[in-house]
């Protein structure tokens, strides 16, 4: 064992470092969708700003894709990180996991440069294979949604058959289902049709399903693990959680799919059915959360892992605020007629992908770096820069909050003027986009994203340095499944 406070691999197990492997690609990831999402913002303020060089279309599209990336990279790498403790087994297949997620890395690089350098490509179908499908927020060329699917099987084959031949919880048995929806759900973004309706609703199957359905189990599975390591919380608090998400999930999630079904020629029953179904899948993640502190509180139980479990809270809200209410406030079909495709969509967007995927990432992350450094106390009075990671937290989520909120005036200003007053014509278009109020939410838009930019900075910061010049170790309260107390 090392020294607390240094960082060394002999402090993980075969699948924990390949999660860091997966941790360190997603941090620069992240950086890249922040990146990114600043030149795109002030592009839209300055469409002349690098025109013909980077054009707006591209760094949207690049934003897009680094922000989809970076939380899968993040899902699987907690799943690796989890996945021998949970199962009491190594990791079967990690020579083949390890070899794949260089494969998957690489990919994404050459598809990243494509992205930026070759940019647009002739409307042939050499074009969709290898430069971009042309697919809003699956543009991925096709050679690479192949390489996607087959990185995905031998992820689940390496959970699976780890699983199988190891202990087999219920917290395996929802992630294996899960992983079987994850590359099948993926799919449905692999062919078009001729019918723009048809085509549009097989779409939704990725762009809906994939990220609302199978990640938001995902993230219920990894939420689940954190808790019963930060908090010792009992496994029947969480898995009984678990099984509620998924039905939800499964039951409303998929029903609810048809919010997005109202405009694109389907049958007029999807405007009952999609409003109805759109709301209720963050509550059993918030539930779950709320359950395991407050049984936590009453067994005097102490938290290990100060900065995770700040995460893990701001991800139960995040999710509940930016998925539920922010959604459900737009999705209803007599709403939805004026917000679609306004800022209003943009600002749900930014606060749930932020509060439902990114922050249980991030939560990780610093699970990671605490064993990583041998276990070193995380916990109050951490020694030496405590007060960076309370800066990041703070930064990151005032900032996403900010934008989130600039959007929705922006948003609103649009459903006003350029929906309900004008009719949804060209020239309502352009008297809202030159409107004051719209203006000057773009304007904090960017403001807001460089306060989010500075968290992340921080937030790197902290974790490369975090633990270091700590003398202290987590002690392990005995007879608790992860359960952190005090050391002295």
């Amino acid at each position: 064992m090392a020294m607390i406070g240094v960082l060394d691999g002999a402090n993980l197990n075969g699948g924990q470092k390949l999660a860091v492997k997966y941790y360190a690609v997603a941090v620069v990831l992240f950086g890249a969708q922040v990146l990114f999402g600043l030149l795109s913002g002030l592009q839209y303020l300055n469409p002349d700003f690098l025109f013909g060089v980077l054009d707006f279309n591209v760094n949207r599209m690049v934003h897009i894709n680094a922000l989809v990336v970076w939380l899968l990279y993040g899902f699987l790498g907690s799943v690796y990180w989890l996945l021998e403790e949970e199962a009491q087994h190594e990791v079967v297949g990690l020579r083949l996991g390890n070899l794949i997620f260089w494969v998957l890395t690489s990919a994404v690089a050459v598809v990243v440069l494509v992205f930026l350098v070759v940019q647009v490509g002739p409307g042939r179908m050499s074009s969709i294979w290898l430069i971009n499908e042309g697919r809003e927020y699956i543009e991925a060329p096709r050679w690479a949604d192949i390489g996607i699917v087959v990185s995905v099987l031998v992820f689940f084959y390496n959970v699976a058959a780890t699983f199988t031949k190891g202990r087999f919880t219920g917290i395996a048995g929802v992630l294996v289902m899960d992983l079987l929806a994850l590359f099948g759900i993926y799919l449905a973004g692999m062919f078009y049709v001729t019918n723009v309706s048809i085509d549009q609703y097989w779409w939704w199957w990725v762009i809906h399903l994939w990220v609302e359905a199978t990640w938001e189990v995902m993230v219920a599975v990894i939420m689940a693990y954190g808790l019963m390591k930060i908090l010792g919380v009992s496994r029947r608090i969480v898995e009984t959680w678990l099984y509620i998400e998924v039905a939800l999930m499964f039951g409303s999630g998929i029903l609810g799919l048809g919010h997005h079904y109202f405009w694109i020629g389907t049958p007029e029953y999807w405007l009952s059915i999609g409003g109805f179904f759109s709301a209720l899948e963050p509550i059993p993640l918030v539930a779950m959360v709320v359950h395991a502190v407050y049984d936590a509180g009453s067994h005097k139980i102490k938290n290990s892992n100060h900065p995770a479990m700040a995460w893990i809270i701001a991800q139960a809200f995040g999710n509940f605020f930016g998925a539920g209410v922010w959604g459900f406030m737009h999705t209803l079909p007599q709403i939805n007629l004026y917000t679609h495709g306004t800022q209003w969509t943009a600002s749900h967007g930014h606060l749930a992908f932020f509060g439902a995927f990114a922050t249980i990432n991030i939560a990780f992350f610093y699970l990671a770096m605490q064993k990583w450094r041998g276990n070193v106390w995380m916990s109050e009075a951490l020694a030496g820069n405590g007060w960076k990671w309370k800066w990041a937290l703070g930064l990151l989520n005032v900032g996403v909050i900010g934008m989130t909120i600039a959007m929705l005036i922006s948003g609103y200003e649009q459903s006003q003027i350029e929906r309900a007053i004008e009719g949804s014509t060209w020239a309502g278009y352009f008297v809202a986009q030159a409107h004051p109020w719209f203006v000057q939410g773009m304007w904090w838009r960017e403001a807001f994203g460089l306060m989010t930019v500075a968290g992340y900075v921080l937030m790197v910061w902290d974790l490369l340095t975090i633990g270091k010049v700590e003398t202290r170790v987590m002690v392990t309260a005995p007879g608790s499944e992860g359960q952190g107390a005090y050391a002295g």
